[in-house]
């Protein structure tokens, strides 16, 4: 009788055999796998160095140079680097016309090149430069002449004294020798007159003018409207610079002649408002109702 076969068992020794050497991988990895875990607590806390390899003591060193302090400051091993822009050139300031205009070799050529002679119509500040922030360094005196360089900058024109560059007000240099004597006397040479009903005012302002500038023919007074009809009012015919010039010496001597207010090139300077200046005026349509060819007095 056959007999039955029976499942085969391995026997306990066998086991040991197939298993050992299981075991031992495993122990291996186990302790791997403890070591870098024990390696990544000791980085955590920064009690002790890592033993986990260059590569991961490359990144942790990295990681700990570029990490900010808790105070907000950077490691002192290695300070935060200074930002430098590309466009820091640009912030310099570029020399713009007004420096231009004023630098010491256009300034030299200036000066060298002036050849036209004005005069003064009435006593001038001298500036040493254009502009608010010149200093005031003397006095050009009613009928003096000067150089001029035909450079004009902030309202105030450039003249040549003693082969230096200095400043004054614009408008109040002209091309004619004042006549002194005639200003002073406040008598008229050109043969001009105004008639006998206007005020005593307009008259002085006629016998000034004319004295002051004996080139102007023509003065208009009485006609049918307003102050001109009253006699208290008359209109110098002069324009352009020369009429500046004028607008400005009737302001000046405004106490002594009577004035109450000056018109010229639609702008108007008051006595009651002379701490406005010259005042801008509404565009009234035409040149002489803006006063472009004429100034108007008008006196107490």
């Amino acid at each position: 009788m056959t007999q039955g076969r029976h499942k085969r068992q391995d026997s306990p020794s066998r086991v040991r055999r197939v298993f050992a050497p299981l075991a031992a991988s495993l122990t291996v990895t186990a302790v791997a796998v403890g070591t870098l875990s024990a390696a990544d607590s000791s980085r955590s806390d920064g009690s002790a160095a890592t033993t986990a390899g260059p590569a991961a003591e490359a990144r942790a060193e990295a990681t700990a140079t570029a990490r900010d302090t808790t105070d907000g400051s950077w490691p002192a091993a290695e300070q935060r680097p200074q930002i430098v822009s590309r466009s820091a050139s640009r912030l310099e300031r570029k020399p713009n016309k007004v420096d231009r205009l004023l630098s010491h070799d256009a300034t030299r050529a200036a000066v060298r090149g002036a050849d036209t002679t004005l005069w003064a119509g009435a006593d001038l500040n001298l500036w040493d430069a254009p502009g608010k922030t010149a200093t005031q360094i003397g006095l050009l005196e009613l009928g003096e002449s000067v150089l001029v360089t035909g450079r004009a900058l902030f309202g105030r024109q450039e003249i040549v004294i003693d082969d230096r560059a200095l400043w004054v007000t614009a408008g109040y240099l002209q091309q004619d020798e004042p006549d002194l004597e005639a200003q002073e006397a406040g008598t008229c040479s050109n043969g001009t007159s105004v008639p006998a009903g206007v005020s005593t005012n307009i008259k002085a302002v006629h016998a000034a003018v004319c004295a002051a500038f004996p080139e102007i023919a023509t003065y208009g007074t009485l006609r049918s409207d307003g102050e001109h009809a009253q006699g208290i009012a008359v209109d110098i015919m002069v324009s352009g610079t020369r009429g500046w010039e004028v607008a400005r010496f009737v302001r000046e001597n405004a106490g002594r002649l009577g004035v109450s207010y000056v018109i010229h090139a639609r702008n108007i300077w008051s006595v009651q408002r002379t701490s406005e200046g010259w005042r801008g005026m509404e565009d009234r349509g035409s040149v002489t109702a803006n006063h472009y060819d004429h100034v108007h007095v008008t006196t107490y």
